[in-house]
């Protein structure tokens, strides 16, 4: 039905990040009785508005919180110590009973490798080690790693480890999956990254996996309102916040969904394709054809107590109007 999206972006005009942390845990305690699908939680560093650097951390609060809704946390891989990470990995898994899943990806911000006293040059052969170790680790085996005999405890709740995905817009990413055998899970696409990805898999002997390879055009923020002149004039600030920020990180990114070039958010609201504020009837004909909701509650800092009423509406409204439509469709039963 829908998804969450989190990463925590806290501006000066928006809600304190101690409201809006609390506030993620209870949408998701809310959201996994009234249809939704996954928690996914993100990661950047040094921002200034104070995206999420803890992915993990979200993650494992959400897991706690929650009993049955599917969590994935988007790692930047060459930015850990990929021992440390393999624990992490395995305690979440445990908290979150196998519910959490990750994507692993390159990261494409400069500011952050020097964050952390890395090479962003060599990001690429950082990813290519941790990703082996990582793997090793995780499904349980001793290790010899530079002198050193390494073995995770505990052992992830998963037999073999957790889920791991591999996240990117490009076709240097789609071969980078391949080569590992992971999924593909990325943030937008190029032609041909489908099948740069089965190739890269067929030649390193492994069995192509899911791919999920969204248009620029993807709606990736998205609310529902009754009144869209006055959600606009409600959420406007906020969504081009979210916005702006992505697109001054992207300046030269043509492909990857989320990514737009308004300045205003008049603008935004009439050519935007990723930002959308929808009717009731356009996302309840959205769900009753098998889309994806894609929320993003907290977007640019939004308070919590302006963010519930577009959530509620998605479980009083726009559900039981797809499931309705649907019903129609189906037909009398016989």
């Amino acid at each position: 039905m829908f998804s969450l999206r989190f990463d925590m972006r806290a501006p000066s005009f928006g809600a304190p990040p101690g409201e809006l942390y609390q506030a993620a845990l209870n949408i998701c305690g809310w959201a996994e009785d009234h249809g939704c699908l996954a928690a996914v939680v993100c990661e950047h560093h040094a921002s200034p508005d104070g995206y999420l650097p803890t992915p993990l951390i979200l993650a494992s609060a959400i897991a706690a919180r929650t009993r049955s809704l599917a969590i994935n946390a988007v790692v930047i891989l060459p930015l850990y110590d990929p021992v440390r990470l393999a624990e992490e990995m395995a305690v979440v898994d445990i908290i979150s009973r196998g519910r959490t899943s990750f994507t692993l990806g390159l990261g494409y911000r400069p500011e952050e490798y020097e964050h952390f006293g890395k090479n962003v040059r060599q990001r690429g052969r950082l990813a290519d080690e941790n990703v082996a170790l990582i793997r090793q680790l995780l499904a349980g085996h001793v290790v010899e790693h530079d002198g050193r005999r390494i073995r995770v405890t505990p052992s992830p709740f998963t037999p073999g480890g957790p889920m791991l995905m591999w996240g990117g817009g490009s076709l240097a990413a789609a071969r980078r999956a391949g080569r590992y055998g992971l999924s593909l899970l990325a943030q937008g696409t190029v032609p041909g990254m489908q099948e740069e990805y089965e190739r890269s898999c067929r030649q390193h002997d492994h069995e192509p996996g899911m791919t999920l390879l969204p248009p620029r055009d993807t709606p990736s923020v998205c609310f529902v309102a009754d009144d869209l002149e006055q959600a606009w004039q409600e959420l406007g600030p906020y969504l081009l916040h979210d916005a702006r920020s992505y697109a001054e990180w992207n300046p030269e990114n043509t492909t990857s969904a989320g990514i737009t070039s308004a300045l205003t958010a008049d603008e935004l609201r009439r050519t935007s394709r990723s930002h959308r504020i929808l009717t009731v009837p356009e996302a309840a004909a959205m769900v009753a054809a098998g889309e994806m909701l894609n929320l993003s509650p907290l977007c640019g800092g939004l308070p919590p107590d302006q963010a519930w009423p577009y959530l509620k509406r998605i479980a009083e409204q726009v559900i039981p109007q797809a499931a309705a439509t649907e019903a129609a469709r189906q037909g009398p039963d016989l």
